[in-house]
């Protein structure tokens, strides 16, 4: 069942833009308790653009062509191709490096690839990267970063003639940082140096580069669906706090009360007290790598199921490390391949789509339980009680293997198709201690099945039953009319079991092949009725005879109806 359940929602969650990898995953992804997400392309759409570029002047310059007429454009144009992993193509199409580094190449036309005699590489702890290449026929060293690391140690600034003045008064390039960010830009600070590469003093401010990546229309939608489910979310993102602060606002995700921390603030304090503040904490700014691995397990190790989503390699211990891993359809492959489940359109609301078929699956499984158990207990009882009351083979072996097809096989299939229900985010997660049966899985297993085998017994031994059907030596069209009770009691139950609500039919036009299956052994038990002869012991009934069958059988609807209203009255409804 766990089997059938897990490979039938796989393929339905792959029109949804969900690729899950390993099976597991689905199932596990409805008990999450906390989710950790990326902002760049989960949150946003992952669509960067440079908006402006903005020199110590304070001009805005808002396209090449602005920029192309002052005396900074060919250091600036320098600066922006140069110092970049990515480049153009052949079709003019810019390809490789990482998505900020394709917008800043996005701002200048195509040019010729630029010598570069020596190279620093970006990483999160430096937050910066330097390239050295030649300016003038003199070694220039360019570098960009984060304005917090590049600002404090600037000395000069080019002016609009692109001559190098003193730097008097940093403040006001901070504040005016500051002012960007806070309007949810991501901006970057350009500034160039001389000698060493590696003695990074004495910068020459360039400019500010503001870079904005709009926020996905879902992702305040999935926010909500999300913090509905009960489940924690926690953003992760290498911006500026500001930055970071201003778009986690825009999607409803940083509370009043909520805190808002920075990598170096988390990393000051120890495991305690980051286990402390983690039900407060809506978002990490200026993260490293190492911070989301050390997150994950604090989370674990408080006992909660974690989803961690990523798609960089510095991501892949972390997603291998959480108990679900979410990996970027557009990330690399090392993060896709210590993930469980791959988001194939890097949206925040596939995961939420996630979260739902997980707890569908859950559902889905212990609907299967239900209807399964009940069956089990009419089938052991007549078996354990027929001897006893003067019915030695109330059910055939060859009527065993039918039953068990039903039970097991046809069933499982049935149920592995129900359909994702939005009301099932409203729930809290399940605990990972949770037992697969829960109390009112019991009750109704009991309830049913109980009064399933008092009517088979009744059946079989209340006289006037004998007098309502055909009578010989051999009780054949009695026997016949039990098989057909039997059978037709399980597939009643079927409905009761998919469902706690009064209304049976709710949403069951959207499992199909429930009602196709539920179709056909009616079809095949009617035929087996009046042409499986001896080998399944049925001789066929009169439309009367069938028709007390029928509403016998029945009755287990109208039965479990009053057990479920009974619930609801005394305010003990539960559900699977």
């Amino acid at each position: 069942m766990i089997t059938l359940v897990l490979s039938s929602n796989m393929k339905r969650m792959l029109k949804n833009n969900v690729l899950v990898r390993k099976l597991v995953g689905i199932e596990t992804a409805g008990s999450i308790n906390i989710l950790f997400t990326d902002k760049t392309g989960t949150l946003t759409k992952g669509k960067l653009e440079v908006t402006k570029f903005v020199p110590y002047s304070n001009i805005e310059y808002k396209r090449e062509k602005d920029l192309s007429t002052t005396k900074l454009y060919d250091l600036t144009k320098l600066s922006f191709v140069c110092n970049n992993i990515s480049v153009y193509n052949d079709k003019e199409k810019v390809i490789g490096g990482n998505i900020t580094d394709r917008a800043l190449l996005k701002f200048f036309k195509p040019t010729q690839n630029i010598d570069k005699l020596e190279e620093l590489p970006f990483n999160s702890k430096n937050k910066y990267s330097v390239t050295k290449t030649k300016y003038n026929g003199k070694e220039i060293n360019l570098i960009k970063g984060a304005p917090e690391v590049i600002l404090k140690k600037c000395k000069y600034y080019y002016d609009n003639t692109a001559q190098k003045r003193p730097l008097l008064n940093v403040n006001i390039l901070e504040n005016r940082q500051e002012m960007y960010t806070k309007n949810g830009e991501r901006v970057l600070a350009f500034a160039t140096y001389e000698n060493n590469i590696n003695k990074i003093e004495d910068l020459t401010f360039l400019g500010m580069a503001c870079i904005k990546d709009d926020i996905r229309k879902e992702a305040k939608e999935g926010i909500k669906i999300v913090e509905k489910a009960h489940i924690k979310t926690i953003m992760i993102t290498g911006d500026n706090i500001d930055t970071a602060s201003s778009i986690a606002r825009e999607i409803g995700l940083l509370k009043k009360d909520g805190l808002l921390l920075t990598s170096k603030e988390l990393n000051e304090m120890n495991d305690a007290e980051v286990k402390k503040i983690l039900p407060k904490l809506n978002v990490l700014a200026r993260s490293l790598p190492q911070d989301k691995s050390r997150l994950v397990r604090l989370s674990q190790e408080m006992g909660l199921v974690v989803g961690m989503t990523g798609d960089g390699v510095n991501d892949a211990p972390a997603l291998k490390k959480a108990d679900v891993g979410f990996a970027m359809g557009s990330g690399t492959e090392v993060a896709k391949e210590a993930s469980d489940i791959v988001i194939l359109d890097d949206n925040f609301m596939s995961i939420t789509k996630a979260i739902l078929f997980g707890r569908t699956i859950f559902k889905s499984i212990r609907k299967f339980i239900i209807f399964q158990l009940t069956v089990n207990i009419c089938a052991v009882s007549l078996s354990i009680i027929g001897p006893f009351i003067g019915v030695q083979t109330p059910v055939t072996v060859i009527q065993m293997l039918w039953i068990n097809m039903i039970m097991d096989t046809l069933a499982g299939l049935a149920f592995s198709f129900e359909p994702p229900i939005m009301e099932y985010m409203d729930e809290f997660p399940k605990k990972k201690d949770e037992p697969i049966i829960n109390r009112y899985m019991i009750g109704q297993i009991l309830f049913t099945g109980i009064y399933s085998s008092l009517l088979c017994i009744l059946f079989l031994k209340l006289p006037i039953f004998k007098v309502l059907y055909r009578h010989d030596n051999t009780n054949r069209y009695l026997m016949t009319a039990f098989f057909g009770l039997f059978i037709f009691m399980s597939i009643f139950n079927c409905f009761n079991a998919r469902t706690n609500r009064l209304n049976l039919i709710a949403n069951i036009l959207k499992n199909k092949v429930f009602l196709i299956i539920i179709a056909f052994i009616a079809v095949v038990q009617i035929i087996l009725l009046y042409f499986g002869g001896d080998i399944f012991r049925t001789f066929g009934l009169t439309f009367y005879e069938f028709q007390i069958m029928i509403i016998l059988a029945a009755t287990v609807i109208p039965i479990d109806f009053l057990r479920k209203l009974y619930l609801r009255k005394k305010g003990m409804i539960g559900g699977v």
